[in-house]
């Protein structure tokens, strides 16, 4: 059963906090700004995956409807024919753009007119291309603030390739559309893994870790940690390049020639980053518990035990960019899609992820201002 007190226990709104002092100790009290909730939009995915049905399951509880206004980016026929299938019984919002959105209500855009092929469980080019319509209609309504925060369903990689999107996935593309320097970042509550290299052959992960590309991701997941999180002094653990993080030249020589001056610079300079530790045993003996978050070399190495640890439970939060975007830490799984089976657990994490670091990039941006005016103002005197 869904644990419901692990969450935010009253309904969010759009919101600019109010700030005051109380024995030196910053409160910080949301008031309403706008009569609205939290518009929360949604990328539909591949449409033969389970994009459709765990976004459904997810919002299939009126509970959820307290906690934000969902704008689903596909069709009213779509949607129809995907509860249809699954055998859901939902009552939605059809709207011509996500402007027209209404709280307590579970909204679709219709993005298209026509009724797209649905072939569950089968990887088609047609399904690709619905996947990227949803996906860019999504992108422009958050740049245009129709939508506050996004949450991405699964795609195929393979099948959403066009001489229109040549990106390897969500995060490249959100990359070029949305101001800042990205970070994948796979988060729990309690274990945050972010990567040096995400989409990149492991045979040329050694030549992409450049010295320069450590310290920008060192300062993007800092910020983040600081500004998403709520974490003033961030701990951050490096795990090597190589097997045993080179064991001193013996495996490899760019853990000491390329991680360790960068670490130990950033040290210098008062960031509390650590390592390289070897992956495997940092892992094992549960040091990783010691970290506010990890940066992985590659892939693989972050993501294995990231998803080992979190049982399901894991979210895909793209760090360093202006906006908010998070996506549960599954794929299509075409296997099971069409048959009502797929667990909305990853992407219901998702949306509690999207909401709750909205509220604190919020809250931390007027913490920011307030600071920075005061200091102008004493300037000034």
């Amino acid at each position: 059963m869904y644990k419901w007190d692990n969450h935010i226990a009253s309904p969010l709104v759009r919101s600019k906090p109010f700030l005051w002092f109380w024995g030196g100790v910053t409160k910080v009290q949301i008031i309403m700004e706008e009569n609205r909730k939290i518009r929360l939009g949604i990328s539909i995915g591949d449409l033969n995956g389970i994009g459709c049905e765990v976004a459904l399951k997810t919002f299939e509880d009126s509970r959820m409807l307290d906690f934000c206004t969902p704008v689903i980016f596909a069709s009213n026929k779509t949607v129809s024919f995907q509860m249809k299938q699954l055998k859901l019984n939902i009552v939605f919002n059809g709207i011509p753009d996500a402007s027209k959105a209404i709280d307590n209500k579970i909204n679709i855009v219709n993005v298209w007119k026509e009724v797209p092929r649905i072939d569950f469980g089968q990887a088609t080019k047609e399904g690709g291309e619905y996947a990227i319509k949803s996906l860019r209609a999504a992108v422009d309504a958050l740049k245009k603030g129709d939508i506050d925060v996004l949450v991405t369903a699964p795609i195929n990689k393979n099948n959403i390739q066009s001489e229109e999107f040549k990106f390897p996935g969500h995060t490249d593309f959100l990359a070029q559309e949305l101001d800042g320097e990205s970070l994948m970042f796979m988060v729990t509550d309690t274990l945050k893994v972010g990567l040096l290299t995400d989409h990149v052959a492991v045979k040329d992960v050694s030549a992409a870790i450049i010295p320069r590309l450590i310290r920008d991701k060192i300062n993007t997941i800092e910020k983040s940690l600081m500004m998403d999180f709520g974490i003033r002094k961030p701990k951050i653990a490096l795990l090597g390049i190589n097997p045993h993080s080179g064991d001193n030249g013996v495996i490899g020589k760019e853990d000491d020639e390329v991680m360790k001056p960068v670490i130990k610079e950033m040290s210098n300079m008062g960031h509390l980053v650590y390592g390289p530790y070897s992956a495997d045993s940092f892992f094992g003996s549960d040091g990783y518990k010691k970290f506010d978050a990890i940066l992985a070399a590659y892939h693989d190495q972050g993501l294995i035990p990231f998803k080992t640890i979190s049982f399901g439970q894991g979210v895909n939060f793209t760090a360093g960019l202006s906006k908010v975007r998070t996506s549960p830490d599954h794929g299509t799984a075409y296997e099971i899609a069409g048959k009502g089976v797929a667990d909305a657990s990853s992407f219901k994490e998702a949306v509690f992820m999207a909401l709750k670091i909205f509220k604190n990039r919020t809250e931390y941006e007027e913490l920011t201002k307030d600071v920075l005016k005061k200091q102008r103002l004493k300037r000034e005197r």
